[in-house]
């Protein structure tokens, strides 16, 4: 038997005007003549963006959602070179607690997934030490919610600069420049290109790094392997952490768009994954991936608690026997 936990990410469908992602470019920023004046409205973006993600919160708590993926656009110019000075964390202070208090009460799991830019096995010096920065970023929100670091931001290997052998050296490489408290934040997960999941278990073993398995990459990306001989590899890289093991699922848009995500979640496919791995672990928390957001998550639990071997413990969570 295995506890299944579904979260979403980031954007509602059903809770209106609620976007964390409110931006301001720099372009705009700058046309403000008075600096003063233009932090303040960045500010006031910004606070926008916390507000609509308690309000997240609070609309996944009136459904049992406890599990769910924080936008990385909370802060729209946080790492701009020409706002050094912004010192957004004070600021934005009151803000931030709430959402840490909230999620402490109802004892949420909260995390990011960092754009794909942040590349830590970059060749290039600038492109990680900004790679570096946008981490930075990631553990200074999380700092100002109060919330611990530990296997908060899912990352993806990086590019495979036309040799993916020397890239999986280089982000070994690269792994010693980046601080121990941001290496402690960092989870990998195998993706639809270039890094498949025996690439992805490579780093993950060798460097003590939390392996989040994307079921849809791996059917899109893979060679020879047989995933259910790798699973209690997965399983392993897990064995030190705090949190449940963590997994995405997503479906394919279509058959020649294999790999753009559908609206919803195929159930017959998550189903047949949970049929292999029930038992093997307590508890999956598995992060849908699919456009219509909270509406997928609605709609496949309808849909997989039909089955009898699925028995529903709440709005977001059941029990595989």
């Amino acid at each position: 038997m295995t506890i299944v936990r579904l979260g979403y990410v980031a954007m509602s469908v059903h809770l209106q005007n609620s976007s964390p992602s409110q931006t301001m470019t720099f372009a705009q920023f700058t046309k403000l003549k008075n600096r003063e004046a233009a932090l303040r409205k960045l500010e006031r973006i910004a606070q926008s963006n916390l507000q609509n993600c308690l309000r997240l919160l609070k609309h996944n708590l009136a459904f049992d959602i406890t599990f769910f993926r924080l936008s990385s656009k909370l802060i729209p110019l946080a790492n701009h070179e020409e706002l050094q000075d912004w010192d957004y964390l004070e600021s934005l202070a009151e803000g931030l607690q709430e959402i840490g208090e909230f999620v402490h009460k109802h004892d949420m799991r909260i995390g990011f997934h960092p754009d794909h830019f942040v590349l830590l096995n970059s060749p290039n010096i600038d492109i990680l030490n900004a790679s570096i920065t946008t981490l930075r970023l990631h553990e200074a929100l999380l700092r100002g919610m109060n919330i611990d670091r530990e296997h908060r931001c899912v990352m993806h290997v990086g590019g495979g600069y036309k040799n993916k052998e020397k890239a999986l050296e280089q982000f070994i490489h690269n792994w010693q420049f980046v601080p121990q408290d941001l290496q402690e934040m960092v989870m990998l997960e195998n993706d639809d290109v270039t890094f498949n999941l025996q690439d992805t278990l490579y780093l993950c073993e060798k460097l003590g790094i939390p392996l989040v398995f994307d079921y849809h990459h791996h059917l899109a990306n893979h060679q020879d392997e047989n995933w259910e001989q790798d699973w209690e590899r997965v399983v392993q890289t897990w064995s030190f952490s705090k949190l449940p093991l963590k997994m995405h699922i997503s479906s394919p848009k279509s058959e020649k768009e294999f790999r753009a995500h559908a609206d919803y979640i195929n159930p017959e496919t998550l189903l047949h994954f949970l049929q292999q791995v029930k038992g093997s672990v307590p508890q999956i928390d598995c992060m849908i991936e699919a456009k219509r957001k909270d509406d997928a998550l609605f709609k496949l639990m309808n849909e997989i608690v039909k089955d009898p071997s699925v028995k529903k413990i709440n709005g977001s969570t059941f029990k595989i026997e």
